[in-house]
């Protein structure tokens, strides 16, 4: 490889690393919170909640990888068309394939690792949460009979126990239910355990009362003695793990279980799920040529131009959107699957001309100064009444 090549290779793994560390931090944070609900609710320790967070990366990296590698493109070469670097590359005689082939060669690469990870290492992870999040679940009985905390068990549904009593009872039940609409029952008792009846769940409470309040507002009081509330229906309903086809190996996809309960009832998203990830590695390759097709030419300081970055964004977004789009029509319709390849093939086809032809693939100045002048002439008119306001008040 040429000192060049070596130059442009370097340079653009280097922002590509750094634009994949914070944006893998950003989505993966979103992640993480997603379901830091699960396990507070729950009662679960931080060790869990570190794992939890640990096996959702393996599926947020596949997703980033393309992106960081199309802004690190995007933003390679258009520093390099700034610093004159690339009109000196053009001037000197050099061919385009002393810019696409270190570029490329750095997708193929993070191709490649999307592949390993989507299909060597999510979907274990994705099966290892799936247990995590069972026996979260299972745990959710005993979590809410912690004493002193109000404790969410479902949507409008609280409980509060105020102490463990001596004899294993619980005293001092507070559970508030407006999971029906315009109802609301509110439970008092002094003393309660959770016991087994007939296999499942049920909280006694004794000593208590009930308030509850009708859609009319009218409130009524009802003194108990005891009281069961089933809590079944918040237990796992079995001990067997369903596994999603996104939780499988790439070689159970090619030959699932028949006898496998998910598989019987919705088998076309198997097929869908093996032909994804058949298709999605091959993005990062995509979208470097997107990069290379928007800021692979050299142009001069004084023509005027969207930023490479916002083009290559755009054109990535709007493929990528068609992906998921059609992936997700492919689990209702094996129509959609050959389109799956076809997204893909499609938009590198079209990248590949431009880059061979020497043409330049950018979103039009025209639009972007029409929609100027539509954003100018908005808030023109939005400003008018406020000013108006101002000078009557004066």
């Amino acid at each position: 490889m040429k000192v060049l090549e070596t130059y442009i290779m370097r340079r653009t793994f280097a922002i590509f690393a750094v634009t994949l560390l914070w944006v893998l931090a950003i989505v993966w944070t979103t992640q993480i919170l997603a379901r830091i609900n699960l396990v507070t609710s729950s009662g679960q320790s931080a060790t869990t909640f570190f794992e939890i967070a640990w096996l959702v990366l393996p599926a947020v990296i596949p997703v980033v990888i393309p992106f960081a590698l199309a802004i690190a493109v995007a933003q390679t070469l258009s520093s390099m068309n700034t610093d004159s670097e690339l009109i000196v590359i053009t001037a000197s005689g050099s061919p385009k394939t002393t810019v696409v082939r270190p570029i490329m060669l750095i997708a193929a690469l993070a191709s490649v690792a999307s592949f390993a990870i989507e299909n060597g290492v999510e979907p274990f992870a994705r099966e290892r949460l799936r247990i995590l999040v069972s026996e979260a679940r299972a745990d959710l009985i005993s979590s809410v009979v912690q004493e002193g905390s109000f404790q969410t068990i479902d949507d409008g549904l609280v409980i509060q126990i105020s102490e463990h009593l001596p004899d294993g009872r619980f005293g001092g039940i507070f559970l508030a239910d407006t999971r029906e609409e315009e109802t609301e029952l509110i439970y008092y008792a002094k003393t309660g355990a959770t016991i087994e009846l007939n296999g499942e769940h049920v909280l006694v409470m004794q000593d208590g009362v009930v308030h509850r309040r009708n859609p009319a507002g009218n409130v009524s009081v009802i003194r108990y003695q005891s009281y069961a509330f089933d809590l079944a229906e918040f237990a796992p309903a079995t001990s067997t793990i369903n596994y999603l086809p996104k939780d499988r190996t790439l070689g159970y996809l090619f030959n699932p279980d028949p006898n496998d309960p998910v598989f019987q009832a919705s088998p076309q998203a198997f097929s869908a799920e093996l032909h994804r990830r058949l298709s999605d590695w091959v993005y990062p390759i995509v979208f470097a040529l997107i990069g290379l097709a928007v800021a692979g030419d050299s142009r001069s300081f004084r023509e005027s131009r969207i930023h490479p970055l916002i083009t290559t964004m755009v054109a990535a977004l709007f493929v990528r959107w068609e992906g998921f789009v059609i992936g997700n029509a492919a689990g209702d319709s094996t129509a959609f699957i050959p389109a799956m390849y076809a997204v893909p093939a499609v938009a590198s086809a079209v990248c590949i001309w431009v880059i061979a032809t020497n043409r330049r693939l950018e979103i039009p100045i025209k639009w972007t100064e029409r929609l100027y002048d539509i954003w100018t002439q908005l808030l023109a008119r939005l400003s008018s009444p406020l000013r108006m306001r101002r000078e009557s008040r004066s």
